[in-house]
């Protein structure tokens, strides 16, 4: 638990510094900025492996999968704010980091489920595909109220922190496209490598996988070829990232915290 509170807090301070520093000096932020955040992210990955190394193999309940997928998307952040002005992402993302790991170490201690390495692949292909698609998410609410400022002339406070609007749609789509290629993944390898689906209640979670898939590939066909962006872009994500949400953490929740299936 030591570890989960010393990345909590670095996590925390980070967002603080962030913040301060968008405040006070505008977008730029030196790349030593970036040092303790990268600390609480190491602390994070951490405080995972040693708790599975304890219990004798990977626990992916659903705690433990919500502080993994928020270990994706600070380890994502700390990649796009290095090369370019997305500190403002930063101050988002490091507190939700904090959250979930707070609850990963007060609740997410399980027995590790027994799993081989064809299911271990599908597991962090959906993993590693919320994650990323959830930076999308907030990248588009972001570019949303980025470009509904400067129709109203009025670019103040943290927008003026995100990069130019054509810059942030252009990273946006970048990161849907990859979230959409490792979504992409987990499903075939679900197909592939995990039998009877509805023995295991993942037939809910299948439907809702592939609904956001049909919705995400829907959002970057329309940008390829209607030029999608703004509010549209934004309601075709949150509507595909809330389909996602409800394939593994919307089910997991119930099965595992109401009906206390493990």
């Amino acid at each position: 638990m030591t570890i989960v509170l010393i990345a909590s807090t670095l996590y925390l301070l980070s967002t603080a510094l962030l913040a301060r520093r968008l405040a006070q000096a505008g977008p730029g932020v030196p790349p030593t900025m970036w040092s303790m955040p990268a600390v609480a992210t190491l602390l994070h990955a951490a405080a995972h492996l040693l708790a599975w190394r304890e219990a004798g193999g990977a626990n992916l309940h659903v705690f433990s999968a919500l502080s993994l997928v928020a270990l994706g998307m600070a380890a994502l952040t700390l990649l796009v704010g290095a090369r370019g002005r997305m500190a403002a992402l930063g101050v988002i993302v490091f507190p939700i980091a904090a959250a979930m790991l707070v609850a990963y170490g007060l609740f997410g201690r399980h027995d590790p489920k027994a799993m081989d390495w064809r299911v271990q692949l599908h597991a962090w292909c959906a993993l590693l595909a919320y994650a990323t698609l959830a930076i999308a998410a907030l990248l588009a609410m972001l570019s949303w109220a980025q470009e509904r400022a400067l129709r109203k002339r009025n670019l103040n406070g943290w927008l003026r922190a995100l990069p130019p609007l054509v810059e942030l749609e252009t990273l946006l789509f970048r990161t849907i496209a990859v979230g959409f290629i490792l979504l992409t993944a987990a499903l075939l390898t679900g197909v592939l490598f995990i039998e009877d689906l509805l023995a295991q209640h993942l037939a809910h979670k299948t439907v809702f996988s592939v609904l956001s898939w049909l919705a995400f590939g829907a959002l970057l066909l329309g940008r390829w070829r209607y030029g999608w962006r703004g509010a549209k872009a934004l309601r075709w994500t949150l509507i595909a990232m809330a389909l996602l949400l409800l394939a593994f953490f919307g089910s997991n929740l119930v099965l595992e915290l109401v009906l206390q299936r493990r």
